[in-house]
């Protein structure tokens, strides 16, 4: 499917965020131009192999707003993307079409204190209240960037868009990804079920390593799959155990075998038990 088959996007930003948006509409059918300064996008000098997987297949144009007037694209382009601290685009005199969803990814929003404070992903998280369970230790991926930050302005863009065909009008969204990075969270605001569910509080719900130096998780929740669990690995005295916050035993079990061999064991068996992953292993198990 090609949904936005026709609709053309002129795409503003670097680094991650907004490129990750603009790679969903281009993947959904859309036509992406993404404008870059004369020097380029600076992902493209840092992580080369990043900008590649973000921007390959889209239209690349280079701007000098400096020296050059807008490019013409913007005057005609269905969606807009652009991720300059407020204030910003309008100064740079770039005009869009009466149609156009007008889409503003910044990192705390168009107004507060904080709206025109330089950050980047970790900042965001900070901020939102994410890291808290879990500093010093860092993220393995930008949460702030592409899930609150680029995901979230594909998904506003596309609900603009399904009103402009009942109006006929565009429209402007203004992306935080501060307030964004900290809606993931905020149905924990009431507290957890068991104390640091999330982060190793429940023998039930934990990531364990195995004799070979590798990690299976382990997200048994529900008492049916616990118990299944227990019955597999032969150990009936630990069914009753499954939200305490560490059980030795176990984690010494796991220890004794690789892990395929837990997973011949109870992987498929109704234990929600599965192993940790390279990226490369991912990428070929999930493209088969």
């Amino acid at each position: 499917m090609a949904p936005l088959t026709g609709v053309t996007a002129a795409d503003l930003t670097r680094h991650l965020p907004g490129p990750y948006a603009s790679r969903e509409l281009l993947r959904l059918g859309a036509r992406v131009v993404k404008i870059e300064p004369p020097d380029g996008d600076p992902l493209a000098g840092s992580a080369p192999a990043w900008y590649r997987a973000l921007n390959d297949g889209k239209e690349i144009l280079r701007w000098d707003a400096h020296a050059e007037p807008p490019p013409p694209i913007l005057e005609t382009a269905d969606v807009v993307l652009e991720g300059f601290r407020p204030g910003v685009f309008e100064r740079l005199g770039a005009r869009t079409a009466p149609h156009a969803v007008v889409c503003s990814i910044t990192g705390f929003g168009a107004h507060g204190p904080r709206a025109g404070q330089a950050g980047h992903d970790l900042n965001y998280l900070g901020y939102a209240g994410v890291l808290h369970d879990t500093a010093p230790a860092l993220p393995p991926v930008q949460i702030a960037d592409l899930a609150a930050g680029g995901q979230r302005a594909a998904i506003e863009i596309l609900a603009a868009l399904l009103e402009r065909e009942r109006t006929g009008e565009g429209g402007r969204i203004v992306i935080s990804m501060t307030h964004g990075a900290h809606d993931l969270a905020a149905h924990r605001l009431g507290g957890d079920p068991s104390p640091r569910l999330l982060t190793g509080g429940a023998a039930c719900y934990a990531i364990y390593e195995t004799a070979d130096g590798r990690h299976l998780t382990l997200a048994a929740l529900e008492p049916r799959f616990w118990a299944r669990v227990c019955e597999l690995l032969e150990r009936p005295d630990l069914a009753g155990r499954a939200y305490e916050p560490e059980l030795p035993e176990l984690a010494e079990l796991f220890r004794t075998r690789p892990l395929a061999d837990w997973l011949e064991l109870l992987e498929g068996e109704e234990t929600c038990v599965g192993p940790v992953l390279t990226l490369e292993e991912a990428a070929a198990g999930l493209s088969g």
